[in-house]
């Protein structure tokens, strides 16, 4: 873990457009020809490296963000896709069909508990949701039918940590895949390393770090990413969540900076939280001593890009959760939206926004609580001025 370099893996890539240039080149089409007949049968069948079909099976510019993605994450091979949503949902369908059974963290996406909780039983799989940070306790859900133990690296939105390479000494003894979900911790951690047999991101967050484009991946050996594409039976391939070339070609640019920018927003968010869990607000950062995992995680990481830009305070009530961030976005503070990775910082109250899919009575059973805000810090140069703001704000509000 120590020896590898994961940005490194990025510099070294080097590709050169078409005439030259510095970029690679966008391959703008949906559909490419041949010379002969034969080149078309052989690149349908998979048997002609090099050849293109139709932009649904692949192009040029996906297949650089896939090498990018695979070198970043040290797997064998990837494969890009049009959302976050749109890797995980064919990964764990090509892994699982009826009768199998997945053990799932409890603190997940919404959107990913949603889909296990109420879409893939119309297959016939079954999900078991459990505190993921009780080895003993995922143990204990196994059945003769599980598949996959499905987690987050640093799960949304209450920021448990998985333990990735207990869980993976757990998935070999019962021949399970173990599929981790890293979109918080780029860089930062590297599961594949740890032993997770398959890692997702949504390039939507820090990868692409800009907030203007969708897109997912799923990183893993070349076998599953082979399977994933086969024309015949690939989940990816027959489902279509296909990337746009002109969106792999922008986050190709932006992962450039990936580095640069993950240590930025950890240092800014450990700053914060470091100094608002002295005043006295419930804090929850990876960082800081108080959390649970806290020294798991430091195992975990790679100390040079920190412990993530992700970080929650819990300020009592929904209303008074609203009104912060309401005055927040008013002082240009950041903005009340979505999603995470932006220059900017963003922050939401999760349990009325991105786990609103979970029900209440789950919500409050995993410590969700009405006055929980999910902090995605940004970029900001002067921290110190960033703090003294967002405490002016507090003050106002009598959270303080």
């Amino acid at each position: 873990m120590k020896n590898f370099k994961p940005a490194n893996n990025i510099q070294d890539l080097q590709y050169f457009g078409e005439f030259g240039g510095v970029n690679p080149s966008i391959s703008d089409s949906s559909t490419y020809t041949f010379l002969s007949a034969k080149t078309m049968f052989d690149t349908f069948e998979g048997n002609a490296e090099g050849c293109y079909l139709y932009s649904r099976h692949s192009s040029p510019s996906n297949l650089y963000l896939d090498k990018a993605m695979a070198a970043m994450e040290g797997t064998e091979a990837a494969n890009v896709s049009a959302s976050g949503m749109g890797a995980i949902t064919p990964t764990l369908l090509q892994l699982c069909s009826q009768g199998d059974h997945i053990v799932s963290s409890r603190t997940i996406y919404g959107g990913t508990y949603a889909f296990l909780k109420n879409f893939t039983p119309k297959f016939g799989i079954k999900t078991t949701f459990v505190d993921i940070t009780k080895i003993d306790i995922v143990e204990a859900a196994i059945t003769p039918q599980t598949k996959v133990i499905y987690c987050e690296t640093v799960s949304n939105p209450l920021l448990e940590v998985a333990d990735i390479a207990s869980l993976s000494i757990l998935a070999k003894k019962y021949n399970l895949k173990l599929v981790v979900d890293n979109t918080f911790s780029p860089l930062s951690v590297s599961p594949a390393l740890l032993g997770a047999d398959i890692v997702i991101h949504s390039l939507t967050k820090y990868i692409n770090g800009s907030s203007d484009t969708v897109g997912g991946v799923t990183c893993a050996s070349r076998e599953f990413i082979d399977s994933l594409k086969n024309v015949n039976n690939g989940a990816s391939m027959l489902l279509g969540p296909t990337m746009d070339s002109l969106r792999s070609a922008s986050v190709m640019k932006n992962l450039r900076t990936l580095h640069i920018r993950m240590k930025q927003h950890s240092y800014n968010a450990h700053y914060l939280a470091e100094r608002f869990e002295k005043d006295g607000v419930k804090t929850v950062y990876p960082g800081l001593k108080s959390h649970p995992s806290h020294e798991i995680y430091k195992n975990m990481i790679n100390p040079e890009y920190g412990f993530g830009g992700m970080m929650t305070l819990d300020v009592g009530s929904l209303d008074k959760a609203n009104e912060l961030m309401e005055l927040m976005q008013k002082e240009n503070l950041g903005y009340l939206a979505v999603s995470l990775g932006f220059y900017k910082t963003l922050f939401s109250a999760p349990g009325t926004s991105t786990s609103s899919e979970i029900p209440l009575e789950e919500q409050i059973e995993m410590g969700l609580t009405d006055g929980l805000i999910r902090f995605s810090i940004g970029l900001d140069d002067d921290i110190e001025r960033t703090y003294q703001s967002m405490k002016s704000c507090m003050k106002t509000l009598s959270i303080l």
